[in-house]
């Protein structure tokens, strides 16, 4: 009898977008050629932050880029419009079979904003949904304001891109777009609701403790140079770090 799914999570800390972009392609192909072969991988969770840089999915609205600056725009495949990544902000990029989870993307979203749901009510946060407006929520009906955007993409049934939570980025950013093409809602993050600092390790924990909850997995976590030689041996490709402009910050 097979035991359960397992999963391997990475922490790289601050990451350039466009080459984590090409790693979780390479990491598709990867899991996509292994389903092909036979042979049986673990699922990949990568956590993050990125430099400033707004990334357009592919129902995005290039009047919803009001002033960037000097930021780094992205085109890129995932769903949903506009959004803004940036330090402060914890990404997770899941790269899942879902051939051996569940063929269901409805599903599959709701898992993603269920993480996030139980992962800010460890830290005394009420957040929820909101019907037609994929993400996570706080506040009070009809003023919410959006904590955690969510956008994913699908290829062969193995995910890339994921969710992006604010524990304290600089939210200005978010001014100089209409984020995720909603304009009559404010972005805001943890540390603004909440009024204290929170350690960005201490949130990608309980990410990850959820993450395994929720889809039943069995994970291992590697930080900084371990993360970094599984990915290489799993890609055989070297110095996916340097690759990366890699500057750790979550342990």
């Amino acid at each position: 009898m097979s035991g359960p799914e397992t999963a391997v999570i990475c922490h790289l800390g601050r990451v350039a977008y466009r080459p984590t972009w090409a790693l979780q392609e390479t990491i598709k192909d990867r899991l996509i050629q292994a389903k092909r072969s036979g042979e049986h991988l673990p699922h990949v969770l990568l956590l993050l932050e990125h430099p400033p840089v707004f990334t357009m999915g592919k129902s995005g609205n290039d009047q919803h880029l009001i002033a960037p600056g000097n930021a780094e725009v992205v085109y890129i495949d995932r769903g949903g419009d506009v959004t803004y990544h940036g330090p402060g902000q914890l990404v997770a990029y899941f790269l899942l079979d879902l051939d051996r989870l569940y063929r269901d993307l409805h599903r599959f979203m709701r898992d993603l904003e269920e993480i996030v749901l139980h992962t800010l009510n460890e830290f005394g946060l009420t957040g929820f949904r909101v019907p037609k407006r994929t993400g996570v929520w706080v506040g009070e009906k009809d003023t919410e304001r959006k904590i955690c955007a969510f956008g994913i993409h699908v290829s062969r049934w193995v995910t890339t891109h994921g969710l992006a939570l604010n524990i304290d980025p600089d939210l200005r950013y978010f001014s100089r777009i209409t984020p995720c093409g909603i304009a009559d809602r404010e972005i805001t993050s943890m540390v603004q609701e909440l009024g204290k600092s929170y350690d960005i390790n201490t949130v990608a924990r309980s990410i990850s403790r959820h993450f395994d909850i929720i889809f039943g997995v069995q994970s291992q976590t590697l930080s900084k140079l371990e993360a970094y030689k599984y990915l290489e041996n799993l890609l055989d490709q070297k110095d996916i770090a340097q690759h990366l402009t890699a500057q750790p910050i979550i342990a």
